[in-house]
């Protein structure tokens, strides 16, 4: 039942790997969004640019911390077989 939860937990993992690239370019979009509609003036836009890659980085500090708790249980689990 272990070996089932950490499989699928795993799959998560590799599923916020996969759409970690797609928050960085959702990021780059949103800023060409803000300065071609005008919502921002010029002295704005890399304070806007340093805000959305601080949200995207959130998303990486997530992904490590799922990462770091597959490897945690992964060890745990080589624990409980010795």
């Amino acid at each position: 039942m272990v070996d089932i939860g950490i499989m699928l937990y795993a799959v998560v993992v590799g599923f916020q790997l996969i759409t970690l690239p797609v928050e960085f370019n959702a990021s780059s979009r949103a800023m060409v969004q803000l300065v071609d509609g005008r919502y921002l003036q010029a002295s704005e836009a890399a304070d806007a640019k340093k805000v959305l890659n601080a949200a995207a980085l959130t998303y990486v500090a997530a992904t490590a911390t799922a990462v770091m708790q597959l490897v945690r249980l992964v060890i745990l689990r080589q624990g409980m077989r010795d």
